[in-house]
């Protein structure tokens, strides 16, 4: 297991490599051109200029989260096949430098939906929360105004200009159910795995979160038989899985199982826990297994079983000790830090059997 650590660039997180440096176990720094929309084509001076950042601090560059995908070809528009072949060029730019694994998502508009930033927890600290009963009523639009009102950082998923034409894009949906997507994915993955195969760099991608349809949208990516089908569309190892224990862990999947069942297809793993409630509503928790849903050291002891010797991060942990006030929704120094030391524990346990 290689442990990582999601971090935003320079002069877009207030966390420092120097702070990442400082937590045992850490090798690599997951990472992206947060600026850059989906569709454009990163350049390699970039590239470069991202990754001797990251090495000069003695982290290694090998998974990126994310390359995003262009609206249009999920929804199977005439014009993919150009935002495809943009999407390959940059694929063999990353992989030339020595990028091993790009995280990705299929899910149409929102990369992840919460209805609250800083839902106060009973220990004072706050956390992502869902509410499911505000999503049925709440216009979508309201939802970003709300969200996105007195946040001064990126936050991946929710970029301006991916939402800027809000209304159309669902409008376009109304023509793309949950086979059609299928359809449109399978489409991608055909053009691009017999590239990554060539160049060497594996995709992983990403569950839909949350794992079920919001605002009428298809959702794929959400359980363990959609998962078996969806490495069944290319059958080949470099088509594989960024497994999220929290995107998943928000209906209710058996993480440990769906383990079980594709674990020679997991490249990169997020393990975060969240805690579901019997109305549907659910909360970021810490990364305990007894404080939500989600049995985080079940996930180890299985990801152990099978020696599993890709790459692990810690995902969306609480904002203790103040730092909401400066730290990015979701992603502070202290959860995420305080996660890893859990998930290494655990793991240097069963090591030490």
């Amino acid at each position: 297991m290689k442990m990582t650590f999601r971090w935003y660039g320079e002069g877009n997180d207030q966390i420092t490599l120097a702070n990442i440096k400082q937590i045992p176990g850490v090798e690599g720094i997951v990472w992206s051109l947060h600026d850059m929309q989906a569709g454009e084509l990163w350049s390699e001076e970039r590239i470069l200029a991202e990754k001797k950042i990251i090495e000069d601090a003695g982290f290694n560059i090998d998974v990126v989260e994310s390359v995003n995908v262009h609206e249009d070809i999920k929804l199977g528009l005439p014009s993919r096949d150009k935002y495809i072949d943009i999407y390959i060029e940059t694929l063999r730019r990353l992989a030339k430098v020595g990028v091993k694994v790009v995280c990705y998502n299929f899910m149409p508009v929102f990369d992840w939906t919460r209805t609250e930033l800083y839902k106060e927890m009973e220990d004072g600290s706050n956390a992502l929360f869902f509410e499911k009963s505000k999503i049925n009523d709440i216009d979508p639009i309201e939802l970003i105004e709300t969200i996105s009102k007195n946040v001064e950082v990126t936050m991946p998923g929710w970029e301006p200009a991916r939402l800027a034409n809000l209304k159309e894009t669902f409008e376009q949906y109304k023509n793309c159910d949950s086979e059609k997507l299928w359809e449109n994915l399978q489409y991608f993955l055909e053009r691009i795995i017999p590239v990554c195969e060539e160049c060497d760099i594996k995709m992983g991608i990403h569950p839909d979160d949350p794992a079920f349809p919001i605002f009428g949208l298809p959702r794929i990516i959400i359980n363990k038989d959609n998962i078996k089908r969806f490495l069944k569309l290319v059958d080949n190892p470099y088509n594989g899985l960024s497994l999220c224990c929290g995107s998943l862990g928000s209906a209710a999947n058996d993480i440990p199982d769906i383990i079980d069942e594709v674990h020679d297809r997991i490249h990169f793993i997020h393990i975060r826990n969240v805690k579901r409630f019997e109305n549907g509503d659910f909360i970021e928790s810490s990364h305990r297994a007894c404080d939500g849903s989600v049995d985080t050291v079940k996930v180890i002891q299985t990801l152990h079983k099978y020696n599993y010797q890709g790459y692990v991060r810690p995902d969306h942990g609480r904002h203790i000790w103040g730092e909401e006030k400066w730290a990015r929704p979701g992603y502070g120094l202290y959860d995420r830090a305080l996660g890893i030391m859990y998930i290494l524990g655990v793991w240097d346990n069963l090591n030490s059997k």
